[in-house]
């Protein structure tokens, strides 16, 4: 199997389509404004945009834990190799194979480290081999985590934290995660070695991973292709290589401009979503 991850999402078969959603919280804010996006099996697709373009939202919406939040899709449809999931509970979705890791790096801080790994296997009924199975691969992939399997969630390294809770997700042998905002509040160092490890997984397991970043300088690195979104529409999308060198993603993203180029405080969103809209 190649290491590189998918290209540009096939309409034919992607594991994971959104077509044209529209979310409204409380039955008056309209968030999300016809957002649709496709995840080909295998890929690394990421989710692009400043803080409150829509990007949690979008993967709440997917994944259905919008509505703990007294959101609701109201419009479209989202699809999950090829079944219609909308509707479903998230459990419904982690069982034929969608988990989501929250932002945050959420844990359970009373539990132990090998504890809350195990939490993440509450939907399946394959067995207890099978979980201690994949239990030694999660620890494969996070050895520091095999170090600390005895130590108290609360008491672990931001970044363990992290490991932890992507590694939880993988305990349900998910094909599609979705990832909001890993880099989050991490070291560099850190962002880089749980970037590549969501890589290796997709490379050695198939996994298809939608990522939402703020870091998109890391997430044009390991994905392949990206969506942008602005005020809950998205305004571009492409091929990662060719969202790197757009002029507006460097200048506005990037942090890369010409010598005239202006600062975040001068430049105002609703100009760049104009220009991209025009």
């Amino acid at each position: 199997m190649s290491s590189e991850p998918a290209g540009k999402p096939e309409a034919a078969s992607p594991i994971l389509s959104v077509k044209n959603i529209e979310v409204i919280y409380d039955h008056v804010i309209l968030v999300l404004k016809g957002v649709s996006l496709d995840v080909p099996r295998g890929g690394i697709v990421a989710l692009l945009g400043a803080n409150g373009a829509g990007k949690s939202t979008t993967l709440k919406a997917i994944s259905n834990l919008i509505r703990g939040e007294r959101g609701e899709v109201t419009k479209g449809r989202v699809e999950l190799k090829g079944e219609r999931v909308d509707g479903m509970t998230p459990n419904d979705l982690v069982r034929r194979g969608c988990v989501q890791v929250m932002e945050g790096r959420h844990c359970f801080g009373h539990l132990t480290v090998e504890e809350n790994l195990l939490t993440g296997a509450f939907t399946r009924r394959d067995g207890r081999k099978a979980i201690a199975d994949e239990l030694e691969k999660v620890y494969a992939y996070f050895p520091r985590l095999k170090e600390r399997r005895g130590s108290q969630a609360g008491y672990i390294s931001g970044g363990e934290q992290q490991m932890v809770a992507i590694g939880r997700a993988l305990m349900s042998r998910p094909d599609l995660m979705l990832l909001d905002e890993p880099s989050m509040g991490l070291a560099p160092q850190l962002v880089a070695e749980i970037f590549e490890i969501v890589r290796r997984l997709n490379s050695e397991q198939n996994l298809s991973v939608l990522v939402a970043e703020q870091n998109t300088n890391m997430a044009l690195k390991y994905a392949t292709y990206g969506y942008i979104l602005e005020s809950g529409r998205v305004v571009m999308d492409g091929d990662c290589k060719a969202l790197r060198e757009n002029e507006d993603v460097k200048e506005f993203y990037l942090g890369v401009g010409g010598s005239d180029r202006k600062s975040f405080r001068e430049v105002k969103s609703y100009k760049r979503r104009k220009r991209w809209l025009a």
